[in-house]
């Protein structure tokens, strides 16, 4: 990686890195347990509005950023064949220049992906994690879930959405995602080998009725790692912490704090 710098004002700035900026927010800058947010596919800080206080009241030092290409930071001209393990790089980056070495990770659909990456890289360095509505192989459901994202895209209320996120490169940023995704091959994206590399307790969350993944695909992260747990949520679709952000946030919080028991299943 290239030689990097910050600008920074407060509790928030922009992260240089390869040639493009990352805007990055932190809440809380005491010596409380840090937890790292990654927010999913074609979102961005924003994302995790309903999380953020939450999480900080209960004593986390809470570390946020735009994924290159998302919200405040650079565009990203494409999204290369390895951008999740590139992600994944570059958010380590971030946490240690923001002196960060220890830290729990929640992760959602593509963030959840970054963070088991990030896991099997750096075991380390993880002390728990949650990931959410997270993909490691290719699932026939994925290309059914694009259209329908691609498709909605197009209308209020998601597009309104889209552009108070990324602004007048929503629309470039939602073709480019579902491009890449829907052209990638199934044997590029499979990740289980991975998985064993995984030692932290990780809670796994999927809603029943995702419609880019099958319940057994979460079932499969929970079994591939080393210490995981399930919640499988019933009636529940892609985006578990806009759909049900009090009880998400209360579930995470309270593996998060290590009050649930490792290897014991959760299945509702």
């Amino acid at each position: 990686m290239e030689i990097s710098h910050s600008e920074q004002t407060g509790d928030h700035g922009f992260y240089e890195i390869n040639g493009h900026k990352l805007y990055w927010e932190q809440y809380r800058s005491d010596d409380a347990p840090v937890l790292l947010l990654l927010h999913h596919g074609l979102g961005s800080i924003r994302s995790w509005r309903r999380q953020i206080s939450a999480f900080t009241n209960a004593g986390w030092r809470v570390i946020v950023y735009d994924r290159w290409g998302y919200g405040r930071s650079d565009s990203r001209p494409q999204f290369e064949e390895s951008f999740l393990l590139n992600d994944a790089e570059e958010a380590y980056a971030l946490l240690h220049h923001l002196g960060i070495h220890r830290l729990s990770l929640l992760g959602h659909s593509d963030g959840g992906s970054i963070a088991l990456l990030m896991a099997a890289e750096r075991p380390d360095l993880i002390e728990r994690m949650v990931v959410v509505a997270a993909h490691i192989y290719f699932e026939p459901t994925m290309l059914p879930g694009l259209e329908m994202i691609s498709e909605a895209s197009k209308q209020p209320p998601y597009s309104k959405a889209l552009d108070r996120e990324h602004g007048d490169r929503a629309r470039y940023l939602v073709d480019s995602w579902v491009r890449h995704w829907g052209e990638t091959s199934p044997q590029k994206l499979d990740m289980r080998e991975r998985l064993p590399k995984i030692t932290c307790p990780t809670l796994v969350i999927q809603g029943e009725l995702d419609e880019h993944a099958t319940p057994q695909h979460a079932v499969d992260i929970s079994e591939g790692v080393q210490d995981g747990q399930l919640w499988l949520i019933p009636d529940i679709h892609h985006m578990p912490p806009h759909e049900i952000p009090e009880e998400f946030n209360q579930r995470v919080l309270r593996f998060l704090s290590a009050q649930e028991h490792s290897q014991t299943p959760a299945l509702n």
